[in-house]
């Protein structure tokens, strides 16, 4: 019986189990599908809230920590696997920012370096953005991820990791518990998987996986799709932002662009109207795309919540269990921090931040 069962194989039950047996304990890991091949997969890997100013302090302070921790688990991961995760920091243009004053008093309260910039710095950054812009906002130390390679790399770390076992195409059909009520662990297609404690990092999923044991948790799919074209290393050199939607260049030239926030329930499919709409956006942002193939068209799943903020923390009123769920648009940018959180609770080491305002009291049915 392993010290921890966690349910999810996306980034942020990647990241917990990896903390987790960092700190010598024992992982079995239970994942529907592929790890790393959900809403962690589908996203664009901006390691930032897209409007960091709009969103509530709890994220905002998860987010902070979190980007600083990516530079190192990349260079780690790297060289542990051989799995280059490409993370990069080249900035991030704000292209059409409707709250400018609201966004500088932000990073002025946050200390972070955000400037209102002329054309001659636009252009100089990004010369194949759209014409005619005479200011924008400039991060200069926004990062990227590329999110698959990175899924790629933690699945490849855990694999090799003596006290971590993946269970992989094995979907969760409900908790089990004993005769007093606590969750001795998972029951899936092929057995009962027991552990110790238990964590549902379930995604747009977990709260499927809570009403089994009568748990009430306000997360719900978010269908995002997104395209990607097939451009010429160098045409696009950041990430820029315009009018709520993105493009983000890869280390290979190719350019994604996303993404549409849509309530279609548990529907991945995709659809023309996205993709005209995508394609639209992302040739406003950058002219040259469109004399570039798009390659691909998928959709991916987010976990909405409450204002965005993560349900992270013990069940209350159910023991042995415990949640990471809910992150919305920002799983892979609050991954981890969101996971150290519940590792230091799990071990009842000093926590990074307060986590009073991710803990489920008081936040279940909302």
């Amino acid at each position: 019986m392993s010290d921890f069962l966690i349910i999810g194989g996306g980034v942020i039950g990647m990241m917990t189990a990896l903390q987790l047996a960092d700190a010598g304990q024992s992982v079995t890991l239970v994942e529907r599908g592929e790890c790393g091949r959900e809403a962690s997969w589908a996203g664009g890997g901006i390691v930032s809230p897209l409007y960091p100013w709009r969103h509530a302090a709890p994220v905002s302070r998860l987010s902070r920590w979190s980007e600083g921790f990516y530079p190192e688990l990349s260079l780690r991961l790297l060289e542990e696997t051989g799995i280059d995760p490409e993370y990069r920091q080249k900035g991030l243009l704000y292209l059409r920012v409707e709250d400018e004053e609201q966004a500088l008093g932000w990073a002025r309260e946050a200390g972070k370096p955000l400037e209102r910039v002329g054309p001659e710095v636009i252009y100089a950054k990004e010369p194949a953005a759209a014409p005619g812009c005479e200011q924008a906002l400039w991060m200069p130390t926004l990062g990227s991820i590329r999110n698959p390679r990175l899924g790629s790399a933690l699945r490849a770390r855990l694999a090799a990791m003596p006290t971590v076992t993946l269970r992989e195409h094995e979907a969760v059909i409900s908790l089990e518990r004993d005769a007093s009520g606590a969750v001795v662990g998972a029951r899936t297609q092929e057995e009962l998987v027991t552990a110790q404690r238990v964590i549902v990092c379930g995604g747009a999923w977990a709260a499927q996986l809570l009403e089994s044991v009568e748990v009430t948790l306000p997360v719900r799919p978010v269908k995002g799709q997104m395209i990607l074209f097939k451009a010429p290393p160098g045409l696009v050199q950041r990430v820029v932002l315009m009018d709520g939607r993105y493009v983000i260049p890869r280390g290979d030239g190719r350019v994604l662009a996303g993404s549409t926030l849509e309530e279609a329930g548990f529907d991945k499919a995709t659809t023309q109207e996205a993709r005209e709409s995508l394609w639209q956006s992302a040739t406003q942002i950058v002219p040259a795309l469109v004399d570039c193939e798009v390659e691909h068209h998928w959709a991916g799943l987010r976990p909405g919540s409450p204002e965005g903020i993560p349900f992270t923390g013990a069940v209350p009123g159910v023991e042995n269990l415990w949640v990471n769920a809910g992150h919305y648009r920002n799983g892979l940018v609050l991954a981890p921090a969101s996971s150290r959180l519940l590792v230091d609770e799990l071990l009842g080491r000093e926590p990074i931040l307060d986590p009073a305002p991710y803990r489920l009291e008081g936040r279940l049915g909302e």
